[in-house]
């Protein structure tokens, strides 16, 4: 919407509901199995302290969306780091909440509410909320009141998945790899923050950011563990993660559809690693 999260930059700007259909109708023209709504705002457009998540777009955008969304057998995914944004989305049926907030009982009853034959999912992102929480403002490249709000995103994620997980609400886990502090090669980080901070326990954050995840995808039947008749989609490590999760950051062999990839390698930020390695819970 109009000085929505992202609007102009990655996201469409729809003014009402039919503008919304309209441009869901030519993500589905150009081929798109998903689209993202922009709820609420984030860390980076708060105006006021205290108020990170603002809700930007009215329930009437975001339902015709979605409706129009699922007409085509889309899915639907919401960034929404507020409570107000979390009821707007669930109210809307959206099939996915990235990031999230503080549950309460009847946001909780929503989530079992959407879907078909399943209740809407969470996805838990530590990984672009922390930093505001661990480094100071100058190295974030941030304001004093984007890392106040800063920490309550993040304390609203890790609130909102814990939740989640006692309510059996399906949770999945991402990064926001488009974030400040946040690499394409580090989503064993998440894992470890879901363990370590959530405190889920190790077992389930490895099925989490596996099966959990494909089956939020709609490719459970596919991907996301070893059986028979699936994709052979394997990673091999020198240590067991079950044992220890950070097994998870040397990854020495990939098999891409039963196909075993040779001459792999990933460029580090070693500066980078190690500023995050300075907060990574123990």
């Amino acid at each position: 919407v109009p000085n929505g999260h992202g609007a102009g930059l990655f996201a469409h700007i729809a003014k009402t509901p039919e503008q919304a259909r309209e441009i869901v109708r030519d993500c589905f023209a150009r081929k798109c199995d998903l689209v993202k709504l922009f709820i609420t705002g984030g860390v980076f457009d708060a105006e006021k302290e205290g108020e990170p998540g603002v809700l930007r777009m009215s329930p009437e955008i975001a339902a015709a969306a979605v409706d129009e969304a699922h007409k085509l057998g889309m899915a639907t995914a919401a960034h929404i780091e507020s409570a107000e944004g979390v009821r707007v989305g669930l109210e809307a049926g959206v099939d996915t909440i990235e990031h999230g907030a503080d549950l309460t009982p009847e946001l909780i009853a929503l989530f079992k509410e959407n879907g078909v034959g399943r209740s809407s999912s969470l996805t838990c992102t530590v990984s672009p909320a922390l930093p505001f929480v661990e480094l100071d403002p100058e190295k974030t490249h941030s304001t004093e009141i984007q890392k106040v709000n800063g920490n309550i995103v993040y304390k609203g994620i890790v609130h909102a998945a814990q939740a989640a997980l006692e309510a059996g609400i399906p949770v999945g886990l991402g990064t926001d790899s488009a974030c400040p502090y946040v690499t394409h090669y580090d989503m064993w980080r998440e894992v470890v923050y879901f363990e370590r901070i959530v405190g889920a326990p190790r077992k389930l954050a490895l099925h989490t950011a596996t099966l959990g995840n494909a089956r939020i995808l709609g490719l459970g039947d596919e991907t996301g563990s070893i059986e028979a008749g699936k994709a052979a989609d394997l990673i091999v490590l020198d240590e067991n993660p079950l044992e220890n999760l950070e097994a998870l950051r040397q990854v020495k062999m990939v098999m891409a559809r039963g196909k075993l990839v040779s001459g792999l390698s990933v460029k580090h930020l070693p500066e980078l690693d190690r500023e995050l390695d300075a907060f990574l819970p123990r």
